[in-house]
């Protein structure tokens, strides 16, 4: 018997050091080399199954059942896993139950490979069944034809499936668990999410579904400290597809990351046993639909990329590449005018200057007369009249519309569960998307969109997470599955309107289920200050917005017109007297990737201002690709010196990169700064050209960097390119 687990254990070792040689073959950063060299394999041999890409390794071992006992930086070497867990945890019919999973380790410090042939089942937990391979479907059926991204299909890759049976002791019967795992190509990021057949006859309340967790190693070690207080996972990045609050920041906005200790890790150095040891991923409120029979649930997707660097920028760009690889959705980024409008001849006219001027949408903005929600033959026939003019011009059509911040009835609000009654809600008043409103709102839309031909929603207060505690509302049964039923009919209309190839505006984080662009993050206010101090603030908002998300998931703001106040210093009406301010707010914004709602009447009032913002859009154009490429931070702006940002792109056959440089003070500049050109693939020298006509070529020295001595005119720009 020793002899048999002493080979197990040697094999299991012997398979993990060969997939792992993989990393020593092929050298090439991955942020920078692209999917080939790094393709996703699901490997069985026996009892043992690996997923692997020569970036990240997750293994399991399938007898006496499924469980994960490793989980792999190729790059780095680091090893994940300390202590093997459930793969998933289901609270059915107010039960507790393992999916997967063994016990018998006890030391939960680490895993050593020869203890795990003495691990043992237990009887009620769900039980493996069978595994099964296949081919990494997209999210959404998205179409990137017509909204100029940069990635028009999603990243390919591997899905494992593991199926469990329910204990037999348990009152469950006819009730199916799997578990997928998905693992990209050319990204060391896999996915995992959980789905429920209920086959047999009763209904089964799903009180809550843990979809993840991983007893991971500790980063930090501290003898006294609680798990709020000590230092969470770095070297795992772990995002969900269950995300609001309207911070528009991905941490800020998830509701589904949890770390907890792990009181049965009694050799951690934290003497009341509190480190954050435990990752779990689920719904905080929790899921509490009824499940029928014949009915299947999927539980909420999270994302796993395994972090290589510390460094503030490759962290940024590894969640950027997330993105592109997983919801290229989030890459399309038309040229918009945000249009406030009274009636229908200031729509033709807007239109005919966006043609005019090479903008490529119309989005009837916040206090237009167009309402989305009057679905009368009328208004619909009058509306797809705009649509057709728009679409005979070559130009996209989109509106707004509001749906929380606001109150519809006693009846169909939201109803606090503190207060028994309508209000004090996030937003103070909101509707309930179960009640009967809510539900007619959401064909509302979809009739708008189907009638109409437009192209763009723009959906302000969407839903922010609110639970309902009424009990007769139509589309949920109460308190607890309100929560879960809302968000889930806000995503079936996103991925109906995806399906469609509806671009969506929406301020909150939900790139995962369809959005395109949020907010980059800004104080509304701030747009009633002078226009020189919204020429610094844009600049920090764009910087500060762009670490973790890339240039087109984020939309800034041009107020062309009086906004929340403000007097006529701050607004650029007329646009001919202020037209130089007009074009740096533009080129801060194009030069950063950036679409802002320029927000006003018109795009131009002469022919000097039409020419300045054709000339500002033909720039765009030409160098689309490289300006909606990952932005690397130089310096932030701070009123007192040059402030940039740098454009980088190695898979660019022309430029690979383009910096835009920025002087705040009323003289001009000249100024030494470091340029670092690591992540455009340029090793030994490059071109770099200065507003399109100085030509200088630069040595780079073993890091890609290069240094580059300019002159900066007074409260103005310059930017170059990079081959």
């Amino acid at each position: 018997m020793r002899l048999k687990l002493l080979l197990v254990a040697l094999a299991l070792i012997a398979a993990e050091n060969g997939f792992a040689q993989k990393k020593e073959n092929k050298p090439q950063d991955w942020l920078i080399s692209g999917a080939a060299p790094y393709q996703s394999r699901i490997a069985v041999d026996g009892q043992n199954i690996v997923l692997d890409n020569g970036l990240v390794r997750r293994s399991f071992w399938i007898k006496p059942n499924a469980f994960c006992y490793d989980f792999t930086n190729l790059t780095t070497g680091q090893q994940l896993i300390r202590a093997v867990q459930p793969e998933a945890q289901l609270q059915l019919n107010g039960k507790w139950y393992n999916v997967g999973g063994v016990d018998g380790q006890k030391e939960r410090a680490y895993l050593r490979p020869e203890w795990m042939p003495t691990f043992t089942a237990k009887p009620e937990d769900f039980s493996y069944v069978k595994h099964e391979i296949g081919e990494l479907d997209p999210l959404l059926p998205w179409k990137g034809d017509k909204w100029w991204s940069t990635h028009k299909a999603a990243g390919k890759g591997k899905v494992l499936t593991f199926t469990y049976a329910a204990p037999a002791a348990a009152a469950l019967s006819g009730i199916e668990v799997k578990v997928h795992y998905a693992i990209y190509d050319g990204i060391p990021l896999i996915s995992k999410w959980v789905t429920i057949q209920n086959s047999g006859d009763q209904t089964v309340q799903i009180n809550q579904v843990i979809n993840e967790k991983l007893a991971l190693v500790e980063e930090e070690s501290a003898v006294v400290g609680s798990v709020e207080d000590m230092k969470k996972q770095h070297g795992l990045y772990v995002e969900s597809n269950f995300a609001f609050n309207n911070a528009m920041r991905y941490h800020l906005s998830d509701q589904s990351l949890h770390w907890k200790a792990d009181s049965t890790y009694t050799s951690q150095v934290n003497y009341d046993l509190k480190t954050p040891a435990i990752m779990e991923v689920y719904p905080t409120v929790g899921v509490g639909i009824k499940l029928a029979a014949k009915d299947n649930f999927s539980s909420i997707r999270s994302w796993e990329l395994l972090m290589d660097s510390y460094d503030r920028e490759r962290r940024g760009l590894a969640i950027r590449k997330m993105y592109r690889t997983i919801a290229p959705w989030t890459t399309a980024n038309p040229i918009f005018m945000h249009l406030v409008s009274k009636k229908d001849e200031q729509v033709y006219t807007a239109i005919d200057q966006c043609a005019a001027t090479g903008y490529e949408a119309l989005i009837l903005s916040f206090g237009s007369h167009v309402n989305m929600e009057d679905t009368t033959a009328g208004n619909l026939a009058a509306l797809k009249k705009l649509a057709d003019y728009a679409h005979s011009k070559n130009i996209k059509i989109g509106a707004y519309s509001l749906f929380s911040s606001r109150k519809i009835s006693e009846a169909d609000d939201i109803i606090n569960p503190k207060t028994g009654k309508t209000g004090g809600t996030f937003f103070g008043n909101a509707p309930c998307f179960g009640s009967n409103w809510g539900i007619g709102y959401a064909q509302r839309i979809k009739t708008f969109f189907e009638k109409t031909g437009f192209d763009i929603w723009e959906n302000d207060g969407p839903f922010p997470g609110d639970q309902c505690a009424s009990t007769s509302h139509p589309g949920h049964h109460g308190l607890e599955d309100s929560q879960w039923v809302q968000f889930n009919m806000q995503k079936q209309l996103y991925h109906w309107l995806n399906a469609r190839g509806v671009y969506i505006n929406s301020p909150d984080w939900y790139f995962l289920d369809g959005s395109n662009k949020t907010g980059i993050g800004y104080r509304e206010v701030n747009f009633s200050l002078p226009r020189e101090n919204q020429r610094i603030l844009n600049r920090q908002n764009i910087f500060d917005a762009l670490w973790e998300q890339n240039p087109s998931m984020g939309w800034g703001f041009v107020p062309l017109t009086a906004y929340q106040g403000g007097g006529k210093e701050a607004v650029l009406e007329p646009l001919h007297e202020h037209q130089e301010d007009y074009k740096q707010l533009m080129m801060q914004y194009y030069g950063a990737g950036v679409q802002a709602c320029y927000r006003g009447p018109r795009l131009y009032d002469t022919e000097q201002t039409k020419q300045t913002v054709i000339d500002v859009i033909q720039w765009y154009k030409k160098y689309r690709t490289i300006l909606n490429a990952d932005l690397i931070h130089l310096r932030r702006a701070d009123g007192r010196d040059w402030d940039g940002f740098l454009h980088v792109n190695a898979a660019e056959k022309g430029s690979k990169g383009l910096g835009m440089l920025f002087n705040p003070l009323k003289t001009a500049i000249t100024r030494t700064i470091e340029i670092p050109l690591y992540y455009t693939g340029l090793k030994g020298a490059a071109k770099i050209t200065f507003d399109d006509r100085t030509v200088k070529t630069a040595s780079l020295d073993h890091l890609a960097k290069t240094t580059m001595t300019i002159t900066i005119p007074a409260e103005s720009y310059r930017w170059f390119t990079v081959e």
